[in-house]
């Protein structure tokens, strides 16, 4: 019944996230309409699938969908609620404090038909190009309601995040920001000091560097205009785990520096992070799990992954995770695979007689 209730619905913006909300709720069945303040790319997200460019009129409008970058979200939530009369408004941005803080102080009209949201889905390309209907498949859409949100409304943003085939959580704004600068804003900045100090290190060392340094340097490659947006809207939650960060750093020097330390002053800061990491949830939501990984060499030749897939699928193994490394020296790869451990031995024993060369 409430999906019928979300047709029409526009969105105001046509990137991946935006381009990608509109081709969920299109496939759901729910009329949709996209705009964006550049043409070409509303006429990708609509050839993807994500709606049509047709105009709806304003007093039909069931749900607005706001898909723009941080800086503009308040601007363009407050022009909504008053464009649109009739619609729930939500947005799709990373950080929710700043927008109804701004909203509030704006006056703006109609803020019991807004609700913030965040889709905590992404990808390593950008644009409607890239945009999908099973993005959000799984994935976590924070729904965060501020105190004067409708009831109605609500239950408009966990529709669409239920239509889009995501896991709802609900949280405040505040809690939201403060969750959000622990987990994904504090992670991408010590992704971009790792990489800033790069910088200073000679090209000869660099040659040394294997797959933990691609890891955490990773998302450091975002979009550093989009990210300055996100951080700068986010800055008190952000700033304080950034004091929590120097006071672990501070620990870690003074260990250094003391010279009456033991290996189990330093043994246990280590194990102090692997315990941190060990809280985060596994695939699906589930309890973290210890795997075992076995590292398989790869030829560069064409079709050698895919026989290595293929190799490990007829053998019945399992796998939960895989990373590739790439050999500086020689034009070889090492797929690293994460299984069981009590599967491990028979793994490599398997991929060995197979005529994979296995390191150990």
């Amino acid at each position: 019944m409430r999906a019928i209730e979300l047709s029409p619905t526009l969105i105001i913006g046509s990137g991946l996230v935006g381009a990608s909300v509109g081709c969920a709720l299109t496939a759901a069945g729910i009329a949709v309409h996209v705009t964006d303040l550049v043409p070409a790319h509303v006429a990708v997200a609509a050839s993807r699938g994500a709606g049509t460019t047709d105009p709806v009129a304003p007093g039909d409008v069931r749900l607005v969908v706001v898909a723009v970058p941080p800086d503009r979200l308040s601007d363009v939530v407050a022009s909504a609620l008053k464009t649109y009369p009739h619609a729930t408004v939500t947005d799709v941005g990373s950080v929710k404090g700043t927008v109804i803080n701004d909203l509030r102080a704006r006056r703006a009209s109609g803020l019991k038909r807004y609700c913030g949201g965040h889709p905590m889905a992404g990808s390593h390309l950008a644009g409607p190009v890239a945009a999908r209907a099973d993005l959000f498949v799984d994935r976590t859409w924070v729904v965060a309601p501020h105190d004067t949100a409708a009831a109605a409304t609500v239950l408009d943003v966990q529709e669409l995040a239920r239509l889009c085939g995501a896991r709802i959580v609900t949280l405040g704004p505040a809690h939201h920001d403060e969750a959000v600068a622990q987990v994904s804003h504090l992670p991408h900045l010590m992704s971009a000091l790792t990489g800033g100090v790069l910088n200073e290190v000679p090209a000869s060392h660099l040659k040394l560097a294997g797959q933990g340094l691609r890891d955490v340097t990773r998302i450091s490659t975002g979009d550093p205009g989009l990210w300055r947006q996100i951080i700068s809207a986010n800055a008190d939650a952000v700033r304080e785990q950034l004091v929590e960060v120097q006071a672990a750093l501070g620990r870690l020097i003074d260990i250094l520096d003391d010279p009456d330390r033991t290996d189990a002053d330093l043994e246990d800061f280590l194990e102090w992070g692997r315990q941190g990491t060990r809280l985060i949830p596994g695939k699906h939501g589930t309890p973290a799990r210890e795997f075992a990984q076995v590292t398989i060499e790869i030829p560069d030749a064409p079709g050698a992954l895919a026989r290595l897939f293929a190799d490990i699928g007829e053998a019945g193994f399992n796998v939960e995770d895989v990373s590739i490394e790439h050999d500086a020296e020689r034009e070889v790869g090492w797929l690293a695979v994460q299984v069981t451990e009590a599967k491990a031995s028979e793994l490599e024993q398997t991929m060995e007689a197979a005529g994979w060369t296995v390191r150990h």
